[in-house]
């Protein structure tokens, strides 16, 4: 003699109230308001994250722009010693052609 068992064990989890559980489609349908406010709380969240990167990127910018500006002012700075120190160089030489082109090359009209 075979046992049987209850439908409702040997089908699966049912129910209590013996009704189907609804698809996502008619869950969607069915509480429009819920998902509407869920998907704009989204949207939100993601142009926040979007605008915290870009404020994070303009800072990492200006504070490559100070650096670029600070290794400017250092090579120019460095530049102009070596400039000077060529012409000093030159000055201190006989004839004075060397000072002479040197004045023409760096533009230098003093002198």
């Amino acid at each position: 003699m075979a046992f049987s068992a209850p439908p409702s064990a040997a089908g699966g989890v049912r129910n209590p109230s013996g009704r189907k559980p609804l698809g996502l489609v008619q869950n969607i349908i069915k509480r429009k308001h819920s998902f509407a406010q869920f998907f704009a709380m989204t949207g939100i969240l993601l142009l926040s994250c979007r605008s915290l990167g870009q404020k994070y990127r303009m800072y990492n910018l200006s504070e490559d722009a100070a650096a670029l500006r600070e290794d400017q002012e250092n090579l120019t700075s460095r530049m102009n010693n070596i400039k000077q120190s060529l012409l000093a160089e030159a000055a201190r030489e006989p004839t004075g052609a060397f000072a002479g082109r040197l004045r023409l090359l760096f533009g230098d009209e003093s002198n």
